[in-house]
């Protein structure tokens, strides 16, 4: 075994860390996310059994960069909390939003995919919370019955939220993709 002199270098492995540009982008994607939940909250349209949550088109986000995904996730459960959400709803409804950014950056390749899986995650997710943790039962009804209401319900804000608003935001950026979100050496 050869012996390693002491002007020698090692060799260090560099982890990568996140960049300013990412964390920022992470940050404002949040903060945009609170402020237009705030602003469907005021007109009624970010809880109950229709959502429309403005903030939901920006699930779309993870097509164009992953700081996205942070960003969603903590503006959703900043977003969540703020509003006076019960504790299941905050951890559950802000893991929906987290697994659609991440679907959404998983099947970043087909555009039109793009708001499929936070579609799909929230009407999943959404109608437990609304039944186990708000009690929202529908009188006389059974917890099937209750839970595909729902489905339905929660599932028409989320194509309003995602599908037409978050696709139009997606065209709307796909002009200015170089700009907003210039490429990074991770």
């Amino acid at each position: 075994m050869k012996k390693q002199s002491i002007n020698q270098t090692v060799p260090v492995r560099i982890v990568p860390s996140l960049s300013v540009t990412t964390m920022v982008q992470a940050a404002m994607i949040a903060a945009l996310y609170v402020v237009l939940t705030f602003i469907a909250n005021a007109f009624g349209l970010a809880n109950h059994a229709i959502q429309v949550r403005i903030s939901e088109a920006l699930t779309i986000l993870p097509y164009f960069t992953p700081a996205a995904i942070p960003g969603l996730f903590l503006g959703c459960l900043i977003s969540n909390i703020l509003t006076g959400c019960i504790l299941p709803d905050i951890i559950f409804g802000s893991l929906a939003t987290l697994a659609g950014a991440l679907g959404t950056y998983a099947l970043r390749r087909w555009k039109w995919c793009a708001p499929v899986t936070p579609i799909l995650a929230n009407i999943l997710v959404v109608p437990l919370v609304l039944i186990y943790g708000y009690g929202f039962l529908i009188e006389g009804a059974s917890l099937l019955y209750c839970y595909l209401y729902y489905v339905i319900t929660v599932g028409i804000g989320e194509i309003i939220s995602c599908g037409f608003l978050g696709m139009g935001l997606l065209f709307t950026l796909e002009k200015y993709t170089g700009k907003i979100f210039p490429k990074q050496n991770v």
